[in-house]
């Protein structure tokens, strides 16, 4: 039993570890994108959190004018607008992705009031997969931490297994192309000796009945 605790702890660790969130820093009106390889149908959680540097300090600070606009774009698919929304310096937004592939993340800091020059540091957290990241507080007020993080875990091998698939397929359909395509070079090969036997066969009875003609055979 203290062997499974301890091994329940240990990857708990190991995922914390693999979901932290990004943190970058940019300046106002800058852009900064992140790209995310997306399965089909799956709602992705984005948390975000935006201060700006206080002048004369290293502290930032947030600023009830302060906003951070997050767009969303379908790189497979002519970079294809699927989310564009402006956030709280302190917030999360959810949308469902619509077809598998690769997306692109960006994030503008702005001021409402049109203020420019500032420094703006930007933690960025996405969690995909996840419909429900806890039981209902209401419902249960009283779930404990490590079923939380039991919780957080299991959702997290289930996002996986989803990677996996996806994987899997797109493996296959590559698969599925290389035999395609190899099969075509071959007929092409072939028809090309055929036709490179052809014509050496018409020129050795050309000059066969060349050399007939001029009596040199």
């Amino acid at each position: 039993m203290f062997s499974l605790f301890k091994l329940v702890v240990t990857l708990l660790v190991a995922f914390t570890q693999l979901g932290s969130a990004l943190h970058f820093y940019l300046d106002t009106a800058q852009t900064r994108c992140f790209y995310e390889e997306l399965p089909a149908k799956t709602l992705v959680v984005t948390k975000l959190l935006v201060h700006e540097l206080i002048e004369g300090t290293n502290l930032y600070a947030p600023n009830d004018q302060l906003s951070l606009v997050m767009t969303v774009d379908e790189t497979f698919d002519n970079n294809h607008r699927v989310v564009s929304q402006k956030s709280t310096t302190n917030g999360d937004f959810t949308f469902t992705s619509t077809d598998e592939g690769e997306h692109k993340f960006c994030l503008t800091p702005l001021y409402n009031d049109g203020s420019m020059g500032k420094k703006h540091r930007i933690y960025f957290d996405l969690v995909v997969g996840s419909a429900d990241e806890y039981v209902d507080s209401k419902s249960s007020n009283k779930v404990d931490h490590l079923t939380k993080q039991i919780q957080n875990l299991n959702r997290k091998l289930q996002n996986i297994h989803r990677e996996q698939e996806s994987i899997r397929n797109k493996e296959a359909i590559f698969r599925d192309q290389s035999e395609s395509t190899n099969g075509r070079v071959l007929k092409w090969t072939v028809v090309q000796l055929i036709v490179l036997v052809g014509t050496c066969f018409y020129q050795l009875r050309h000059l066969k009945s060349f050399f007939v003609k001029q009596k040199i055979v």
